[in-house]
């Protein structure tokens, strides 16, 4: 029989591999779905690329590069068996094979066990070889099946910052010295001993000293106060307050330098007065460190008091928690409510595969068309049969819970470079929304780019103080950002009376009292969002010189989806970002045609179109003062009101000069704004507007200052063609958003279009297909404009005081009803709260 399996397999030796140093193994998902060795048919493994497909997409591998050899890896759950006392039967596990597979179940592991199956399958007549079977398999083959089965997750080979690290015992945790001090922690107004910093607390297991972090491993900031106490003291572990729940807390040990476990940690909290057990606790496993008696954010957004049905099937199929991954989540669930997102993907499902290359586990579109189909088809989202149903009652279990996808290899591909989307930190679902809007701009070149649906034109009006005179410009967005005005809040009183009962209680160490959450009208947003804002370092082509001037912004043209942000978020005086705990009744209907663009009114006056002077960095300074003005009028009072603040003379004259003499409280912030600037202190200079030497304020020469590739890229994709952008940052000496406003002022003609080759390639050389690309493409990004009449279908909220931290849900309306999606679970949704929603995304009523 040996023989006989050696001589099968001698043909196919040269494409059998032993995996290297750095080759990744996909063992545990397919490449094109969401299939596993749990799953009915298994995963075949590719023993030369070993890329892992299922059942339906192994034939198409093998196909396509011609490879016959495959291992079919296969997991069976089974309920473990009772004994005569009623306690489980301990059942034989295969322990050897699947070393490293994540198990993909919901269930109580103490209940259940597996039986894993492994075998080799030659293509195309399906030949089985059970393993392991080392004596009758040839060297190479049993060192290559041995090396599969054991190589680790291939999401491990990633930075150490990895979102897929796992966390260590550390050595200190069993001996850990604690002093016999008396310190007892108590339940709230913590600060720091040091320096009274009340944010990123930190207690030390040893003795209880409650002090401010640094900026390190969780990404929150603080004095260093913990470190510096550990240097004096060398007492190891200190724990983060405000996460400690009844499964554990942040616990990190200065001595080994990285995040750690402590499995005594019950223990050593309460020593200190500490009972972990009665911590506040969440369905996520996520806290609050804020504990009142009033309902609590997580309670109403995840509707926790309501006894939610189950939904199944298209459409309804949750995603798994890799553990801060619910931004992620969150966002793809409502992308892929879309319709143009269904059908640029999954409606291509089949021909996006067949042309996927030959590593389909790192391209864009794959990846994307295997996510949308795995939660629109329904084949991951399937309710439970009758059987399961009848052994959920005898055991009072009244939930089923779908398992969800894991987006393990989606989320690797994506966030592959990124400093922030790569690690296991959360992030901000705003964020992550526009950087997988720009990958899929830059993934659709030559297709339907489905993101084209929130992209919109804004107007910019922008008017100088001291001239009066005005300029229109327009840049491209995809979200609309509301400011959320908290002097605007209809019960005022009641969130001042809190505040004063707060600080009462934090000074005498008291409990604090039941939250006070802020009410803002909608429609106070929207009017925040229209009022004039000062425009920073604004430069007068009018003056000729820096100045004072506003901005206002109003729809060039209406989305065919609108996408709200709600600025929930600011920064507390330690840089973490703060959420503002506000409620704002988002409203089903929208009505935002007043908002239209009028763009240059009859009695208005252009600013002239002057780029800002160049100066030429290494001339004399002696020259160029012979091109300013002696004495520009300045109001002298407001120059030594800052001045008796200690600022330099001369920069509060700056101040004063460039906010247009406006008042001292001005130029007050013009002065925080640029203290740090080199020429802070130096003298007042203007431009004249008639002594100016032309050879002096030349720009640099432009031929020998190629536009950088980065600046093409951002504007190529917002819509324009590359030779426009060439254009636009040539004309602009490569300034971004000059160039921008270059490109909207500066309407396309054959001159420019035959000039734009030239830029383009300088010696020449670009070719006929390329310069017929951007003849066709058009003038401007693609925007879908219409009515501004909008109906709400989804909202993504968060939970939590910021967000590097904290959780992720969001709502859908589907089939007139509301849902809610929170990580693997969906259900219907009984209350949904729409006022406390940070992202909303809204669909155009059709006219």
């Amino acid at each position: 029989m040996a023989a006989d399996l050696g001589e099968l397999l001698v043909p196919f030796m040269p494409t059998i591999r032993v995996p290297r140093i750095g080759d990744r193994v996909f063992k545990s998902e397919c490449a094109f779905s969401y299939d596993s060795p749990e799953s009915e048919g298994g995963l075949y493994v590719c023993m030369n690329t070993f890329l892992g497909f299922g059942r339906e997409h192994v034939e198409r591998h093998y196909r396509k590069t011609g490879q016959c050899v495959y291992m079919h890896l296969k997991r069976t759950m089974k309920e473990k068996g009772t004994g005569a006392s009623g306690g489980a039967i301990p059942r034989r596990k295969n322990g050897k094979v699947f070393l490293d597979l994540d198990l993909n179940c919901d269930f109580n592991g103490d209940d259940y066990e597996y039986e894993d199956e492994a075998r080799l399958v030659i293509f195309p007549d399906h030949y089985e070889i059970p393993l392991p079977n080392i004596e009758e398999l040839p060297a190479l083959v049993t060192i290559a099946c041995d090396a599969v089965l054991n190589a680790k997750s291939p999401y491990r080979r990633q930075e150490p910052d990895s979102w897929d690290d796992e966390v260590q015992v550390s050595k200190h945790a069993s001996s850990l010295r604690q002093l016999d001090n008396g310190v007892r922690i108590p339940p709230s107004g913590w600060k720091c001993s040091k320096c009274e910093l009340r944010e990123n607390l930190w207690v030390n297991l040893t003795d209880g000293s409650v002090l401010c972090g640094k900026w390190f491993f969780d990404g929150n900031g603080g004095n260093g106060h913990a470190l510096e106490h550990y240097r004096e003291t060398n007492y190891p572990l200190a724990v983060k307050l405000g996460t400690i729940t009844p499964d554990g807390a942040d616990v990190y040990s200065f001595d080994e330098e990285e995040a750690v476990l402590d499995p005594h940690l019950a223990e050593h909290l309460s020593h200190f007065g500490i009972d972990m057990l009665q911590m506040q606790k969440t369905e996520n496993g996520f806290t609050d460190s804020d504990v009142s008696p009033r309902i609590s954010e997580w309670e109403v957004i995840q509707e926790s008091g309501s006894k939610l049905k189950p939904v199944y099937g298209s459409g309804y199929t949750g995603i798994k928690n890799l553990g801060n991954s619910c931004y992620l989540g969150t966002t793809m669930q409502v992308l892929f409510s879309i319709p143009e997102f269904q059908r640029a993907y999954v409606g291509n499902l089949q021909r996006i595969f067949d042309y996927s290359p030959l590593d389909p586990t790192q391209d864009f579109n794959t990846q994307m068309a295997k996510l949308g189909h795995g939660l629109l088809s329904g084949q991951y989202s399937k309710p439970p049969v009758k059987s399961e149903l009848i052994e959920q009652v005898i055991k009072e279990e009244h939930k089923h819970q779908q398992k969800g996808i894991s987006l393990k290899m989606f989320k690797a591909l994506t966030s592959k470079g990124h400093p922030e989307f790569s690690s296991s930190r959360q992030q901000d679902a705003q964020e992550f929304f526009l950087h997988l809007i720009n990958q899929v701009e830059r993934n659709s070149e030559g297709s339907e780019n489905p993101s084209d649906v929130f992209r919109f034109l804004v107007e910019e009006r922008t008017q100088c103080c001291q001239s009066r005179m005005v300029r229109y410009t327009q840049r491209a967005d995809n979200i609309m950002q509301l400011p959320a005005p908290m002097e605007a809040a209809v019960n005022k009183e009641e969130l001042i009376a809190y505040e004063a009962k707060r600080q009462e209680a934090e000074v005498s160490r008291r409990s604090p009292p039941p939250a006070v959450r802020a009410r803002i009208p909608f429609s106070a947003c929207l009017q925040a969002y229209t009022e004039p804002e000062n425009v920073d370092d604004f430069w007068s082509s009018a003056l000729q010189a820096k100045s004072a001037g506003v901005k206002t912004s109003r729809f060039k043209s209406f989305p065919e989806y609108l996408v709200i942000q709600i600025k929930k978020f600011t920064f507390g005086l330690d840089w973490v970002p703060k959420k503002l705990d506000v409620s704002i009744e988002m409203p089903d209907l929208l009505d935002i045609t007043h908002l239209r663009a009028t763009g240059l009114q009859p009695k208005e006056e252009e600013l002239p179109d002057i780029a800002p002077p160049i100066v030429v960095p290494d001339e004399p300074k002696d020259h160029l003062m012979n091109n300013f003005m002696d004495s520009p009028e300045i109001d002298e009072s407001a120059v030594m009101q800052l001045a008796e603040m200690g600022f330099p003379l001369e920069a509060c004259r700056k101040a004063v000069y460039y906010t247009g003499n406006m008042g001292a409280e001005v130029a007050f912030n013009w002065v925080i704004a640029h203290m740090e600037e080199p020429d802070f202190a130096e003298p007042l200079v203007v431009a004249g507007f008639s002594e100016i030497d032309s050879s002096s304020s030349a720009a640099v020469p432009v031929a020998d200052n190629q536009p950088p590739e980065e600046s093409v890229a951002i504007l190529t994709s917002m819509g324009f063609p590359r030779y426009q952008a060439l254009q636009g940052l040539k004309a602009t000496n490569n300034n971004l958003e000059h160039a921008l406003d270059w490109i909207f002022t500066h309407p396309d003609s054959e001159e420019e279009s035959e000039a734009a080759s030239d830029i383009a390639d300088p010696e020449g050389n670009a070719s006929a297909s390329a310069n017929a690309t951007a003849d066709n493409e058009p003038n401007g990004p693609r925007v879908r404009d219409g009515p501004g009449r909008y109906e709400l279908f989804a909202f993504i909220s968060h939970l939590g005081r910021s967000t590097m931290c904290g959780h992720y849900v969001c709502h859908i309306k589907k089939e007139g009803r509301w849902v809610i999606y929170n990580d693997h679970k969906v259900c219907l949704s009984e209350r949904p709260p729409k006022d406390l929603g940070y992202i909303y995304f809204y669909h155009r009523i059709p006219s």
